[in-house]
């Protein structure tokens, strides 16, 4: 995986983590909401890194 590529689900899980600790105070929807967009960010990063391995191979 490049390292721009690897930088931009780095930084968008960072933001989702962000964003579900900001929205602790406010709504329990939305850090329901952004919990399972950081774990799909994460997930996602790590199945492009698989598939880009894979392919490499």
């Amino acid at each position: 995986m490049s390292k721009s590529l690897s930088l931009f689900f780095a930084v968008l899980s960072v933001l989702f983590m962000s964003a579900t600790a900001v929205s602790i105070s406010y709504n329990g929807w939305y850090v329901l909401l952004f919990s399972i967009l950081f774990l799909l960010s994460t997930a996602t990063g790590f199945i492009v890194k698989a598939r880009l391995r894979r392919k490499s191979q």
